[in-house]
């Protein structure tokens, strides 16, 4: 076991973990730990653009973001930090082109922008050009961009170490315990403040734009501890992933003039989003979209997808605004976009909820509590600026925003405090875990747990939810939870064990994927990402609150979940009939 000192430590280099370092490190000594290389972190894929009220192409400003944000989440958004966000986003897109970001630009040489769904004029008037894009590659540059600018501030990386603990002593963070994957050996880093930037959860789905290493990990550590998770019931479902594989197809093709159609060609978001069409807030669209295919309108021999009809746009449009879509669609479906419809269904995309934490990026121990020097921002966290239903591009913008304001309050806490001192053997529990899976003489398959596992939530906690389908999913998360117990791995090397790797992994996957599904069970009204068919109304009286999600241990070491509420956070925009 090795033990490192830091003043801060950064769990993730994706977008949130890497805009954090390039403020930590310049005010504390600073390492981040990541199981990925940072370029091959999930922030690359993202595609459409980062939204700023920047009005180069028509007028905006950021109190419509604002209004837009609200309305998209549902109202189930805290007002003051959705103003933060949506302020600072003007800035936080100046800072990325500042930093050499790529932007795509109009004939005058402003950076561009482009329609997308949800974003609106004058409160909802009309659609507006708000987001700011690098063609359909705007994850990758701003992944790039973060981390050549890391390499430039000297940033230190530790690649390909997985964080599988979170130490607290006497209340306070005291660091971090990691399984380095090129040699089997634990690490400890002891830090003042730790800020978790790991990325969401979407691989307990089947069909999920999310990458396989999108497993919850930050979640999962955090809530172990016994501190709460936020809203996990809210998973958006973005309405354009290709047919049954779920690769992503940006809300930017829409926003250039993409159409969906059904089997009879009919432009049918007419019928369900009259103003918005076809750029309505995900949500609407994923559920239009499952409609028309219970309704028989689906596409194809069995009817089970619709399509996205780029056709009548010129091809020299789509080369220039959508050219990595475009080579998907020839690539994994062998269709030319061109001339022929994209095959699409809605897929598992991303989690609104996860850890709570404040403004300022501090992780909430209950309603109002903060942990001293625990921080996390991006898709792990809850701030919450999505509510029950993020706004596309709102999330490049989250982790630019929050990941940093988190990388800022972590450095200058720091500053002012001592270390907390370790735990003592701060590794057993971390050693225990790998011993335990490495020597494991059970029968019980991983890669057959997580298949069942994502097969359940695809078909019983997906975009129609009721609570017959949850109750199914609630029992057969149970079951495997207790299968999973007697998982083995057939490597029991320690040089790159991926299969040991995939195996905590799924422990986390079934951890989260429980309390998504008690969320959604005690959840019983429909609002954004979460519609409940036996509850198809939003009720405001009861669940205009977030939902905590606490695990409770018995003496016996068995688990539990408590559930708990806390109030959203209401300045200028009162709930009303969301109207598209």
């Amino acid at each position: 076991m090795q033990i490192h000192k830091y003043d801060t430590v950064i769990v993730g280099a994706g977008g949130a973990g890497m805009r954090a370092a390039i403020e930590s490190t310049q005010r504390s000594r600073t390492a981040v730990l990541t199981k990925l290389y940072p370029t091959r972190s999930h922030t690359g894929a993202a595609q459409g653009g980062m939204c700023a009220a920047l009005a180069n192409v028509e007028e905006d400003n950021w109190e419509w973001h604002t209004f837009d944000t609200v309305k998209g989440g549902d109202y189930l958004v805290d007002q003051d930090a959705a103003e933060i966000m949506c302020k600072e986003a003007i800035d936080a897109v100046l800072d990325l082109e500042k930093m050499g970001l790529p932007f795509s630009r109009t004939e005058a040489g402003r950076i561009d922008q482009r329609r997308f769904g949800g974003h609106t004029r004058n409160h909802g008037e009309a659609a507006v050009r708000r987001s700011c894009y690098a063609a359909d590659r705007t994850g990758h540059m701003i992944l790039q961009t973060l981390f050549q600018n890391c390499v430039k501030h000297g940033v230190e990386f530790f690649n390909e170490f997985y964080v599988l603990d979170l130490l607290i002593n006497d209340g306070k963070t005291a660091g971090v315990v990691a399984y380095e994957l090129a040699t089997g050996e634990i690490h400890v880093f002891q830090a003042k403040s730790v800020v978790f930037a790991s990325g969401g959860t979407g691989k307990f789905f089947k069909v999920t734009s999310n990458a396989h290493t999108l497993t919850g990990d930050g979640q999962a550590l955090v809530y172990r501890r016994g501190l709460p998770l936020e809203d996990m019931e809210f998973f958006q479902f973005h309405p354009t992933g290709i047919w049954r594989m779920g690769i992503l197809l940006t809300e930017g093709a829409r926003g250039e003039g993409g159409i969906l159609r059904n089997k009879d060609g009919e432009r049918f978001m007419e019928r369900y989003a009259p103003v918005m069409k076809d750029l309505a807030s995900r949500d609407v669209c994923s559920r239009a979209i499952y409609t028309e295919i219970r309704e028989g309108r689906g596409c194809g021999p069995e009817g089970d997808h619709v399509y996205l009809d780029l056709t009548h746009l010129p091809p020299e449009q789509l080369d220039a605004k959508l050219p990595d879509i475009t080579e998907f669609a020839r690539t994994y479906l062998g269709i030319e976009p061109y001339t022929d419809p994209i095959p699409i269904q809605p897929t598992a995309h991303y989690a609104m909820g996860g850890i709570p934490t404040n403004v300022e990026g501090e992780v909430l121990r209950n309603n109002t509590d903060v942990v001293p020097g625990l921080y996390a921002a991006g898709e792990v966290a809850c701030v919450s600026v999505h509510g029950a239903n993020r706004l596309g591009t709102n999330s490049l913008l989250d982790i630019n925003v929050f990941g940093k304001r988190a990388g800022i309050a972590a450095a200058n806490y720091s500053s002012t405090v001592d270390y907390t001192p370790l735990p003592e053997n701060p590794a057993e529990k971390v050693q225990a875990l790998v011993d335990g899976l490495r020597d494991s003489t059970g029968t019980e398959s991983v890669a057959q747990i997580r298949k069942e596992l994502q097969e359940t939530m695809d078909v019983n906690a997906m975009v129609y939810r009721t609570g017959a389908t949850l109750k199914q999913a609630s029992e057969d998360i149970a079951a495997l939870r207790e299968r999973y117990k007697h998982v083995a791995i057939m490597d029991k090397g320690f040089r790159y064990n991926t299969d040991l790797l995939e195996a905590v992994e799924l422990g986390n996957l079934l951890d989260l994927a429980e309390v998504l599904v008690v969320s959604a069970l005690a959840r019983e009204e429909s609002r954004g990402g979460h519609f409940r068919e036996d509850f198809p109304t939003r009720d405001d009286v009861k669940f205009m609150q977030h939902t905590m999600a606490y695990q409770e241990v018995a003496d016996d070491g068995s688990t539990s979940i408590r559930l708990d509420y806390k109030p959203v956070v209401t300045t200028r925009y009162q709930p009303m009939e969301r109207k598209y």
